[in-house]
């Protein structure tokens, strides 16, 4: 049965009530056309359940704006979502076209801050999210009582000589349910082996975020990346209104449930009688968390970032020993769910759950 305004209905009760499903829920093909945006194909993803998103097909199938009955979720930049031809692989360029969003992909061959590597001398966080998909596609259908919609599509990072490296993502929902599920499926279709750094970049705003929010985790340690992050671990899930301040980012080394997921719920009980998102993830595959904390003036934003590695950069990642490698023709699939729960008793439960691991 699907659970939509407040009742209960079979697919065909729905189907009775409706001309088009599309009426309901579904993804809508558009392709943004004003300023540095004008020719992003992107996909307006409506679940039916509250929760709509913006999802950038011309950008390596991100997720951009995202919100919930109304209320934005995710911190948007003042960059906007430029066209991947404005990308700027060098240095620091890659904040020239940081959307923000509900999720940057960052990867796939590496991650993290620039810097030398070797012969190479590599820019921030990848070129994964500056990639326009291939084979892309939405649909939607019944399965038994639940609508199930999606969108697909494929980057591919290469170059002659160097890497060829594959990903394969589908984002989907459940018409009626405030979920988000994003699949991924890295592929090395090189013939050498290849490094692979990955993170997913999540973004989180005001009015989800502000000095009412709080963050719920079941971590079994918490590390300062730097000295700063250090001295704040004990404010790192407490919020003040903007300030002018510098960044700081925590690792969290978080328990698993009996599945191998991890649940990070970023709370606000204050908001239209509490909302909270809450992000899951396989920690076998995704094993690191960072926590990047930037309250600043028209920078104010959470980023709950799942990886596969940590943000100091590939050649880092290489010195520390945990330097992922796909080797030709292998393949590792990831997976993340966002939901959203409402109101004290469903977030009462939704943090229970997680700190019942602690």
């Amino acid at each position: 049965m699907s659970q939509l305004y407040g009742k209960s209905y079979s697919a065909d009760q729905l189907r009775e009530r409706v001309g088009t499903m599309d009426q309901l829920g579904g993804a809508r093909r558009i392709t943004l056309a004003d300023g540095n945006e004008a020719g992003v194909e992107a996909f307006d993803l409506c679940t039916g359940g509250g929760l709509d998103c913006l999802v950038l097909a011309g950008r390596g199938m991100d997720i951009g704006a995202a919100s919930y009955r109304g209320f934005p979720l995710a911190w948007q930049s003042s960059t906007g979502a430029p066209h991947a031809s404005f990308f700027e692989p060098k240095g620091l360029g890659w904040l020239r076209g940081f959307h923000g969003g509900l999720v940057a992909t960052c990867g796939l061959t590496y991650a993290g801050a620039p810097g030398p590597d070797g012969d190479e001398n590599l820019g921030l966080h990848g070129r994964v999210s500056h990639i326009p998909a291939k084979h892309v596609s939405s649909g939607a259908g019944w399965d038994d009582d639940e609508y199930i919609m999606y969108v697909e599509g494929q980057m591919r990072e290469s170059s002659v000589f160097g890497p060829n490296v594959v990903m394969n993502r589908r984002i989907s929902s459940v018409l009626g349910q405030p979920l988000l599920h994003i699949e991924d499926s890295v592929t090395n279709d090189g013939f050498e082996p290849q490094e692979h750094m990955l993170l997913y970049h999540c973004n989180l705003g005001f009015p989800l975020m502000d000095e009412n929010t709080e963050i719920i985790t079941a971590s079994e340690e918490i590390v300062g990346q730097t000295q700063f992050a250090e001295e704040t671990i004990d404010d790192h899930a407490r919020f003040a209104p903007p300030q002018v301040v510098d960044e700081r980012v925590y690792y969290h080394r978080l328990t698993p449930n009996e599945e191998g997921y991890a649940t990070v719920a970023v709370v606000n009980r204050e908001l239209a009688g509490g909302i909270a998102l809450a992000i899951s993830f396989s920690v076998e595959h995704l094993p690191f968390l960072a926590q990047w904390k930037m309250p600043g003036k028209g920078v104010y934003v959470l980023g709950i970032e799942p990886s596969n590695c940590h943000v100091e950069g590939r050649a880092a990642e290489r010195e520390r020993g945990t330097l992922q490698v796909l080797e030709p023709g292998e393949s590792r699939s990831y997976s993340l769910v966002f939901t959203v729960a409402e109101g004290p008793n469903a977030i009462d439960r939704l943090t229970e759950d997680i700190r019942a691991l602690r």
